[in-house]
């Protein structure tokens, strides 16, 4: 493909001019054993990627669907819509708000690697550049392969949303504390004005979120700065079980309100989310501490 042809001459390009380098693990016990460069245009590749249908999570006004998802120009472009589409899993009766809505007024798209790929330990980096407006909640994210959340334990590379209603840069790690739904959290909360300050045209560029995940820890990075540490050591389910110590899949979404995006009704939409790659570095299997 003519993005993995031009790998090494971008590196040496992103080095000479000052950019923020793609891993490079040249020198290192590391090799790169899954990639996803969307270079096939068209739809999302339904042998790497599922999609998400409906409402799903933290009352998001959105409406995920497959079509909101693309593939131009060897990028991933999920597209968040303000328009109304009908639920079809209205239920008048109902006080789940999954179904007592009617209609959703946003429309996005969330895909994920379940059942396609799985990994445990490494480096995984995303190229992307997100959507910064009110309401707009972009994430890049793993959860475990077994137990419901978050038992199963979750990692947020990235999320962007509202803090206190402060626009915000998170780096996150989550498992079970005692009670039924209720997480443990290892969070990093960096006002995004922070970064504005250092470059006033961050929106508009494309950004590296880098994890490195091994045994006793876990590191997520953007641009290259180390956002947060979680130490494994700590993350234990209140049954004994360490769920950063099994196999996660990716997750890639823009999700728009909740309870945590904001209000979204004065931004302009369409958003867009778009994602330049998402890879994947182990060490061989014997060596992955």
């Amino acid at each position: 493909m003519l993005k993995q042809r031009l790998y090494l001459l971008m590196f040496a390009f992103v080095i000479a001019n000052g950019a923020h380098a793609q891993f490079n693990p040249t020198g290192t016990d590391y090799k790169l054993v899954w990639q996803e460069e969307f270079d096939q245009e068209g739809k999302v590749n339904s042998d790497l990627w599922t999609f998400e249908e409906g409402f799903k999570r933290n009352n998001e006004l959105q409406w995920y669907q497959e079509q909101n998802a693309v593939v131009l120009e060897g990028n991933l472009v999920i597209t968040g819509k303000r328009e109304q589409v009908k639920n079809i899993n209205f239920d008048v009766s109902s006080k789940d708000w999954r179904t007592n809505r009617e209609f959703a007024e946003y429309t996005s798209a969330s895909i994920n690697t379940r059942g396609n790929y799985e990994f445990q330990y490494g480096i995984m980096e995303v190229r992307a550049k997100i959507d910064t407006a009110l309401g707009m909640w972009p994430a890049i994210w793993t959860l475990g392969i077994t137990k419901p959340w978050p038992s199963n334990g979750e990692i947020d590379l990235m999320e962007y949303y509202r803090v206190n209603g402060e626009a915000t840069i998170l780096a996150n790690a989550a498992w079970a504390d005692e009670g039924q739904y209720n997480a443990k959290w290892d969070d990093a909360k960096i006002p995004f004005t922070n970064f504005l300050k250092k470059d006033p045209d961050w929106p508009s560029k494309f950004h590296l979120w880098r994890m490195e995940w091994t045994e006793n820890s876990i590191k997520l990075f953007l641009d290259n700065e180390l956002l947060n540490e979680v130490d494994l050591a700590r993350t234990v389910n209140p049954d004994g079980f360490n769920p950063f110590h099994q196999p996660h899949y990716i997750l890639l979404n823009l999700a728009i309100g909740g309870n945590n995006g904001g209000d979204p009704t004065l931004s302009t939409f369409p958003g867009k989310y778009v994602v330049d790659y998402v890879r994947v570095y182990q060490k061989e299997k014997n060596d992955l501490r």
